[in-house]
């Protein structure tokens, strides 16, 4: 069943063109001209920009800490080919969001970079000058001299999932209000969603998805993706006002898993290039989406520049590793999905502060 993209969007034709909203726009355009995506990993000794006694770092990433043996993935700098991006700097970062909210949005793969870019900044602000608070599914870390909060919202899909039915899991693809009433007054918004609608039968995230009253049990996942999507740009074009608010959306991070999870076990250094790059099908549809809608949104693409970073991921060092265990970790899960910070996040960061 093919979506209708040009009806579902319909509602934007009728808007009358406003010439503030096309200045908004150019700046988009003006991105364009540096193309971050395309170039080739560098290796820096000064880099980590943090170590891993960062605390606000989750354990499931610290993989120095975890018993990883190498950290030479800690050292690799993206160098695009057409443009430098700019080495983070922590106070450059706090001056441009000084009485602002930043909000990343999404799933456990954003968490791993609003943890990164907590500690990307953190070491500049004085113990006492700092707080971390938490609201229903958001998380914050404030700044309190510079009166700059920089946040993170779990919502995976960004549609609603809701528990209804005899605690049957709906996912409804055409409500958001749930979600995004905490996404209302962020400065910037950084989102992602795609892991979480391919997730194969065995580890589905859902058991039912709806759509006004039509209930499906089983509907492409391609087909749902883009109808959550829809939904979220509906949302984003009828409730934000481009001369107020800058929205990312950050393409999907990479999975190395294939091989039951064991591909990136072991990998030492990035891929020199990509020999096929693989373009998601998740991306096709976001790129669809994003086109069409009347706000600007900057495509933040780290697919393919992430997928040459087979080794960043925490592996089986998601969880501290005793020597014992050492002669055994063939018989532990092995996570090629988040990435070991400091590593391939940080880099993300840097694009996106070079992009504010």
């Amino acid at each position: 069943m093919q979506f209708d993209l040009d009806n579902a969007l319909s509602w934007l034709d009728n808007q009358e063109e406003d010439d503030e909203i096309n200045m908004v726009q150019g700046r988009r355009e003006s991105l364009k001209t540096c193309d971050f995506s395309s170039g080739k990993w560098v290796y820096d000794q000064t880099y980590p920009l943090y170590d891993s006694n960062c605390p606000y770092l989750s354990t499931a990433v610290t993989c120095q800490k975890n018993g990883r043996p190498d950290s030479d993935y800690e050292k690799w700098k993206w160098k695009p080919h057409s443009c430098p991006i700019p080495r983070f700097d922590a106070l450059e970062f706090l001056r441009k969001m000084r009485k602002k909210r930043i909000m990343l949005v999404g799933d456990s793969i954003m968490r791993n970079q609003w943890e990164s870019l907590v500690c990307l900044v953190q070491s500049v602000v004085p113990t006492d000058r700092k707080t971390l608070t938490y609201n229903g599914p958001t998380m914050a870390f404030h700044v309190l001299d510079f009166e700059t909060s920089i946040e993170f919202c779990w919502a995976p899909f960004l549609v609603e999932l809701k528990k209804e039915h005899g605690k049957k899991r709906v996912l409804h693809l055409d409500l958001i209000e749930e979600n995004a009433k905490y996404w209302r007054g962020a400065d910037v918004l950084v989102f992602d969603s795609a892991h979480w609608w391919t997730h194969s039968e065995k580890w589905s995230s859902w058991d039912y998805l709806m759509e006004g009253n039509n209930v499906y049990r089983n509907l492409n996942p391609m087909v749902a993706y883009e109808k959550g999507l829809i939904t979220w740009a509906k949302w984003v074009d009828l409730n934000l006002d481009p001369r107020t608010t800058r929205i990312i959306f950050r393409s999907m991070s990479p999975r190395h898993n294939r091989e039951n999870g064991w591909k990136c076990y072991n990998q030492r250094e990035p891929l020199g290039f990509a020999s096929h790059p693989h373009v998601p099908q998740q991306m096709m549809v976001l790129q669809d989406v994003l086109r069409r809608m009347r706000f600007p949104v900057y495509l933040q693409d780290i697919t393919t520049m992430s997928a040459l970073r087979r080794d960043g991921h925490p592996s089986v060092y998601a969880r501290a590793v005793g020597q014992d265990e050492k002669q055994h970790l063939k018989d532990y899960t092995s996570d090629c999905s988040h990435w070991c910070l400091p590593g391939v996040p940080d880099v993300w960061n840097e694009m996106l502060s070079a992009f504010l």
